[in-house]
């Protein structure tokens, strides 16, 4: 039996906090891409380049959190994933102050160490909020959610701030001090100690390795998120130096998109009281496709805004929605299989990324956005896979029962 620990105020401030940290800093690279790309003179394929050290880490403390987690505690990964947002912003911030051969090494260090650190904080984030609030453990977790999408909503818009300001360097040095404070308020504050099952510990050591339906999941979760990294990482770019839009439409595109994402979750959280929520998930690729195809046509500052709002809506809650129906098809082993989704993920954004730079060189972001259009069109395909193999073991098992 799992004791439930009474909230205090610092606790659960450390915690959600530090999801909105977490936002903060996974969209500081991309906010900053014009900065990178003209003040280090990197090409596309460079600028693509950088985040797959963040793929690589995160994927490899996903994995390993959850052995961490049984033997140092949550409590330590928690102030340790704040503590890692900090070194990666500053390491943004020390390529304009290395040599000029160097600064792309020092980005790869920072998106490496913000990898890391995403892997290690999937655990104690998911983790808290249920035991903070166990009679609305939703709520707490679409909330916590939340805050990390506000985060990456805010964040191009204090780089676009602090850009105009004339002091760029000040948005990964403001990030890099309240890392810092959240990192001490989290090592500090008195946080649930009991926050594993058994039957959550058991199930790590055989996980569902050998179901089909688990690779279906985490495809799915690879396709979409080269579908988000599409949209996301190449937002700035594609509206300043492909639709040659002015900077400030182009990082308020970004932000768009995000906040979007933020409000489209809140609407799902509303409407799964009274939609099935397979069928929500399986209407959102629909929109992806849509999105996908309707962006080359984004040649005003009304259109780009509103079509990545429509990009942002249409990828607002089908991760948690995943992530949600994998645990339901897998319930006695949902720690390790939301670890690996997460894994999963990591991977496909950060690998979406990169593939599109090279691809620059042959064709055009306005064919290649079209092009990705392919990705949620085989999200689709698959989930309409995994809903039929859902009928079927039903079925079998009702026929099961009936013959009994």
């Amino acid at each position: 039996m799992v004791k439930h620990t009474s909230p205090n105020g610092p606790a659960v401030l450390a915690v959600y906090l530090i999801a909105f940290l977490q936002g903060l800093t996974l969209v500081s690279f991309p906010a900053s891409s014009a900065v990178l790309k003209q003040m280090h003179g990197f090409t596309d394929a460079q600028y693509g380049a950088i985040f797959l050290p963040q793929v690589a880490l995160a994927v490899l403390g996903a994995v390993v959190g959850g052995t961490l987690a049984r033997r140092l505690g949550l409590q330590p990964l928690l102030w340790l994933a704040a503590a890692g947002n900090g070194l990666s912003q500053l390491a943004l911030a020390a390529s304009l102050w290395v040599m000029p051969a160097l600064a792309f090494p020092t980005i790869l260090l920072g998106t490496a160490l913000l990898g890391w650190s995403f892997g290690l904080g999937g655990a104690p984030l998911n983790s808290y909020p249920p035991r903070f609030f166990p009679q609305r453990a939703p709520a707490a977790v679409v909330a916590l959610h939340t805050l990390l999408g506000l985060g990456l909503m805010v964040g191009p818009l204090l780089a676009d701030g602090f850009g105009r300001a004339g002091g760029w360097i000040g948005f990964p040095l403001s990030l890099l001090g309240l890392s810092g404070l959240l990192a001490l308020l989290a090592a500090t504050v008195h946080l649930p100690r009991d926050v594993g099952s058994e039957t959550e510990r058991r199930a790590t050591l055989n996980p569902p390795l050998k179901s089909g339906a688990f690779w279906v999941f985490a495809a799915i979760a690879v396709l979409y998120a080269f579908a988000e990294g599409t949209f996301s990482n190449w937002a700035v770019i594609y509206l300043r130096e492909a639709k040659v839009l002015p900077a400030g439409v182009a990082a308020l595109a970004l932000s768009v998109f995000w906040g979007a994402m933020v409000a489209g979750r809140l609407l799902v959280a509303v409407l799964v009281v009274r939609i099935a929520p397979l069928m929500i998930w399986l209407m959102l690729p629909m929109l992806m496709i849509a999105a996908f195809l309707l962006l080359p046509a984004a040649n005003t500052p009304i259109l780009g805004l509103g079509l990545f709002a429509l990009a942002g809506l249409a990828c607002s809650a089908f991760f948690p929605l995943t992530i949600t129906l994998a645990s339901a098809r897998f319930p006695e082993y949902v720690a390790w299989v939301s670890s690996m989704l997460i894994a999963a993920l990591m991977v496909g954004v950060g690998l979406g990324s990169f593939v599109i730079g090279p691809l620059r060189e042959w064709l055009a972001l306005e064919h290649l956005y079209r092009l990705s259009a392919l990705y949620p069109v085989a999200v689709l395909g698959l989930a309409l896979w995994l809903t039929g193999s859902r009928r079927r073991v039903a079925a079998e098992v009702g026929a099961f029962r009936s013959a009994s």
